[in-house]
């Protein structure tokens, strides 16, 4: 008589899961030897170490297993890459609210010994997500499981860095950055999130210099801004070519009041003579358009006003022309002082309001709805602020993507969605690549005491640029998460080494074959 297993009444999936993955992991069943067989990989997008996979992991993590298994049941040396991002400013942000809670903060410890607990927590988190994935019962290769701080990986985002910046394609330059105040950092655009707030349009009269008037006998011009503070750094007040009103004045000066500085009038199509009075207060240090502005009229960014230090405090300009009770001072404290001290000058227009009983009230600015940049991870008002960072050319890089669409290397699918792809990457920005933090790729780049900077893959190498007897510093910058993400196709093969950086070459089917295609990363050639 035969023994008769009995079948549970009720499926139990986590009981079956637990049972079965262990086993297909542990017979290889992921990763079968198939020398000589037709590679076929996927790469899977790394998820970031800061905390559980979400809906989104499951559903695209889902779609890849379907095909990888599909094509490993077709007989093909199937291979799916695995491993996480090191996600730089959101790791560390994790990290620092942690400390927070504690009463704690990164500053009380030394680069070294905070990085190392960030390293604990990925431990913890990365653990964390490769059981999840686990769970999903994704078919990965596990042996191969990387993350993109690993050294090889790093070994990869240094000579890509070096490598441009040799080619001229990566620089350091002065530029306004999107500017974080809490996390004191450069942030992307991707990282700024516009919400309304209820703010204020407060107009100014800006004396006119040298006894010049206006064709109808004014004494000053009139502008507008939501931001009276940066007034402190203003260097110039742009008015339309075409506009008639102020044709008399343009290439005379107006004489700040409270700095006293005295600044040119510009012509300038960003000012619109159907918005306003139609003459633009232009701060090219702390703001994008002013800087545009300042640019197309001659001021080298080098010699732009900065107004604020890493906190949006205020800080004196390189003319020494912002009086002392301003030092200091948050940003929106001054910005009331500035109103404050214009009120007093007689230099404040009022906003008069009219009731419908004919009661006329006037107030010190008009009631606006303003989009407002804030970081989405520090909570703040993002401050546009002219500092130096490394940048990476990316309309020169973009070339080559644009002409693969024209000469139909590569579809778009719909065709329509083309001219989008099109005026994206003619428009495309020089890409700021550097980050005021300390987890992440750490910057290449070294400087002697006299600002000499010196890129190169070691410390070892940059000496021997410096020579010896100089004393180098390294730079204290990481890079832009996505510097080393883009690199996650090549690395994870094994570029730039030949050899796979794995526990063994051989049976390695596309990743060996891959690797050994890949001279150069992309843009490196």
């Amino acid at each position: 008589m035969t023994d008769k297993t009995e079948l549970p009444k009720t499926f139990d999936p986590a009981a079956i899961e637990a049972k079965w993955y262990p086993h297909w992991e542990g017979t290889n069943a992921f990763r079968p030897e198939r020398p000589g067989a037709e590679p076929y990989t996927i790469v899977n997008p790394p998820p970031n170490v800061t905390g559980s996979l979400h809906i989104g992991h499951a559903l695209d993590n889902t779609l890849q297993d379907i095909m990888i298994r599909y094509e490993r049941l077709r007989g093909k040396d199937a291979l799916w890459v695995v491993g996480t991002d090191h996600a730089g400013i959101a790791t560390q942000m994790v990290v620092e609210r942690q400390l927070e809670a504690k009463q704690d903060k990164r500053t009380n410890y030394s680069r070294e010994d905070f990085v190392q607990k960030v390293w604990e927590w990925k431990e913890e988190s990365g653990g964390a997500i490769t059981r999840q994935l686990r769970r999903l019962g994704c078919s990965m290769d596990w042996s191969r499981e990387q993350f993109t701080m690993d050294p090889h990986f790093s070994k990869a985002v240094l000579k890509v860095f070096v490598d441009l910046y040799n080619q001229g394609l990566i620089y350091r330059d002065k530029r306004l950055v999107n500017w974080d105040p809490k996390l004191k950092t450069a942030i992307s655009d991707l990282e700024v999130e516009t919400r309304e707030v209820q703010g204020h349009f407060w107009h100014f009269r800006y004396p006119l210099a040298d006894g010049v008037t206006l064709d109808d006998g004014r004494d000053h011009i009139v502008v507008a801004t939501t931001r009276p503070e940066t007034m402190l750094a203003d260097m110039a007040v742009a008015v339309n070519g075409e506009d008639p009103r102020y044709q008399s004045v343009i290439g005379k000066f107006v004489e700040l009041p409270i700095t006293g500085r005295r600044i040119p009038i510009v012509a300038d199509d960003h000012a619109d003579p159907e918005l306003g009075s139609g003459a633009v207060k232009i701060t090219p240090g702390h703001d994008f358009n002013d800087f545009e502005v300042g640019r197309r009229a001659g001021i080298a960014a080098a010699d732009m006003l900065n107004m604020f230090d890493a906190e949006a405090r205020v800080v004196q300009t390189a003319d020494g022309l912002i009086p002392a009770e301003f030092i200091g001072v948050d940003r929106f404290d001054a910005r009331k002082l500035v109103v404050e001290r214009m009120k007093a000058l007689g230099r404040l227009v009022p906003h008069v309001v009219t009731a419908k009983d004919g009661e006329v009230t006037e107030h010190d600015a008009e009631p606006r709805t303003i989009q407002t940049p804030y970081g989405d991870r520090g909570g703040v008002v993002i401050e546009p602020w002219l500092t130096d960072q490394w940048y990476v050319d990316a309309k020169t890089l973009a070339q080559p993507a644009i002409e693969a669409v024209k000469t139909g290397v590569i579809e778009i699918v719909p065709k329509s969605w083309e001219k989008t792809y099109f005026h994206w990457m003619d428009n495309i920005q020089p890409w700021c690549v550097s980050r005021q933090l300390w987890w992440g790729h750490r910057i290449p780049a070294w400087y002697g005491s006299d600002g000499q900077c010196y890129v190169a893959e070691t410390e070892e190498e940059a000496q021997a640029l410096a020579g010896e007897g100089v004393t180098l510093e390294r730079d204290a910058d990481v890079l832009d998460t996505w510097f080393s993400s883009a690199l996650w196709p090549f690395a994870t093969l094994g570029w730039p080494d030949e050899s796979i950086p794995l526990p063994a070459r051989e049976g390695l089917g596309v990743g060996a074959s891959v690797a050994s295609e890949l001279p150069s990363a992309p843009g490196t050639q």
